[in-house]
């Protein structure tokens, strides 16, 4: 007979799920069985680094939309999420950003004890590789390899001096001892390849007799028992039920989506939102899928000279490059296309910088899927800490329905405001001195759009998320929170969340270092069977 039962079950094999099965299985006495509702991350263009933005299909990303946004034209905006070994690891711009350390020592001052910078940063560091640093913010040996890119492109350069021309300080390290700058992001890459969650702790595991992973299998409902989870409920890609048991912890790190769903066609989350969807009512817990978050993208395009990426993916080109890739591992398939960035502040009086700006040497518009003739250059600009709240919610009982996610973007008013200055910071910089040999003008919204009132209608239509939802299973000690400082779920015994839900408030950054440092934390503390 297949085996059944486990001593514990990871649903989600993504950024912390796969950090969260490699930890658990180290230990030969513990069962581990990995649930994956992808499949396989054999997909080539996963693994070469420019290859990602061609990965949209339903074969590995969940291709999911968000309501209307009010604020946005009532826009039924794309969502994607990672769907595969790996998850979104295995599917974004391989940024490795951690936040500011404020942003930690504010989860501890909201009830988080052990969760600020000091108590997060040990798990930082055990999680890298990193191939340049090793100091009190860095270290080696980690299964998650940290790399310098292997070439900018000279749009990504003149970014990084007009942003010094225009005041910014260079920064050789966003997460070192001071966020504060512009300069070339480090990647998660090995060898001029992705390094993703799968490939850097779940590769490494495969091995080992008492770990499990089974792919195309999509986590429906967690079995419950007395007030305790004993294990989960999943469907095959041929959509036959199975049920396997955990004599430990069931563990959920379906990311900020769908570790709320699942809990909810679970039966545990606001009692009066489940009956009315006529789910049976496990345990009344009223903060599951709310307190969603996420950064949103304005962006701003420009024409440039013929140096951008953009026609480097035609079919005579993609050969070369392909050819000049494996026989060297250099030319535009090394590219992470977000190759330089800044942090920086939007007032003298906020505590950390508060306005993160991506340089895209290439037009990226609705996320890449309009097209545009010639060359040209996206800045993309992120207001780092909304005060926008959403909710992920159930459509339906169903539990292959999407379920609703509301990130409520530009809900209050300050976002409106970070969000306007954020572009107009953008635009300074493209405006520098490094860039004009190589700009030929403004494309979008146009030089002409200037007014407060033209930039607002400009990103009614225009912006977007930047992939960093958080926040909807809540760590914390307040009746809103899901989970408490051990990411174990209030009210249910033998059941915890691990993965980005969890976050009380969203990082001043990418999300993909931080998701990973939580699955870190969130197993050694399961091993010690306390906070650590």
């Amino acid at each position: 007979m297949p085996q059944t039962r486990y001593t514990h079950i990871v649903a989600g094999a993504g950024a912390a799920g796969c950090a969260v099965a490699n930890r658990l299985s180290a230990d030969p006495s513990n069962r581990v069985l990995l649930l994956e509702a992808g499949g396989p991350d054999r997909n080539p263009l996963i693994h070469m680094p420019a290859g990602f933005t061609k990965l949209t299909s339903p074969g590995v990303n969940w291709g999911f939309s968000t309501v209307p946004q009010k604020q946005l034209n009532d826009r039924e905006m794309h969502y994607p999420q990672g769907r595969t070994l790996g998850g979104s690891t295995s599917i974004n711009a391989m940024i490795y950003i951690r936040g500011n350390r404020l942003d930690y020592d504010e989860w501890a001052s909201l009830g988080n004890d052990g969760w600020g910078y000091d108590g997060v940063l040990p798990y930082f560091k055990k999680l890298e590789n990193h191939e340049r640093l090793v100091d009190e913010y860095h270290a080696t040996g980690g299964p998650m390899n940290v790399a310098d890119q292997t070439q900018h492109n000279p749009l990504s350069k003149a970014f990084v001096r007009a942003g010094q021309e225009v005041g910014l300080p260079y920064s050789s390290d966003f997460n070192g001892a001071s966020q504060d700058g512009i300069g070339f992001y480090d990647v998660t890459q090995r060898n001029v390849r992705r390094e993703s969650a799968a490939t850097g702790y779940l590769k490494p595991a495969r091995k080992r007799p008492n770990l499990k992973v089974i792919t195309h299998a999509t986590a429906t409902r967690v079995l419950l028992s007395n007030g305790r989870a004993t294990g989960i409920a999943y469907v095959d890609k041929d959509k036959r039920e199975h049920k396997v048991y955990a004599d430990g912890e069931v563990v959920l790190s379906g990311g900020a989506v769908n570790s709320p769903k699942l809990l909810l066609l679970s039966g545990i989350g606001p009692a009066d939102e489940l009956r009315a969807l006529g789910v049976t009512v496990a345990h009344d817990l009223p903060g599951v899928g709310k307190n969603f978050q996420d950064h949103m993208d304005v962006y701003l395009t420009a024409e440039t000279a013929p140096v951008s990426y953009n026609g480097e993916d035609r079919w005579d080109r993609a050969a070369r490059h392909g050819l000049q890739y494996l026989l060297f591992k250099s030319g535009p398939v090394t590219a992470c296309v977000a190759e330089a960035g800044a942090f920086l502040r939007s007032s003298d009086d906020v505590r950390s910088p508060d306005i993160q700006i991506h340089c895209l040497p290439a037009y990226v518009v609705d996320h890449g899927r309009q097209r545009f003739p010639g060359h040209g250059i996206t800045i993309n600009t992120c207001n780092l800490r909304p005060k926008s709240i959403g909710s992920v919610t159930l459509r339906s009982s169903n539990p292959h329905d999407a379920p609703a996610i509301d990130p409520n973007f530009l809900g209050e008013d300050y976002d409106w405001d970070l969000s306007i200055e954020g572009f107009k910071r953008g635009r300074e910089i493209l405006n520098a001195p490094s860039f004009r040999p190589l700009i030929k003008r403004e494309h979008m919204p146009g030089a002409d759009v200037t007014s407060d009132a033209g930039i607002r209608d400009y990103i009614r239509k225009w912006a977007k998320t930047d992939y960093h939802p958080v926040g909807s299973c809540k760590m914390g000690d307040d009746e809103m929170a899901v989970v408490d400082t051990q990411l174990r779920v209030r009210g249910v015994e033998g059941l915890r969340v691990i993965d980005a839900s969890i976050m009380p408030t969203l990082i001043s950054g990418n999300t993909q270092a931080p998701s990973i440092m939580i699955g870190e934390k969130g197993a050694a503390i399961m091993l010690a069977g306390k906070l650590v």
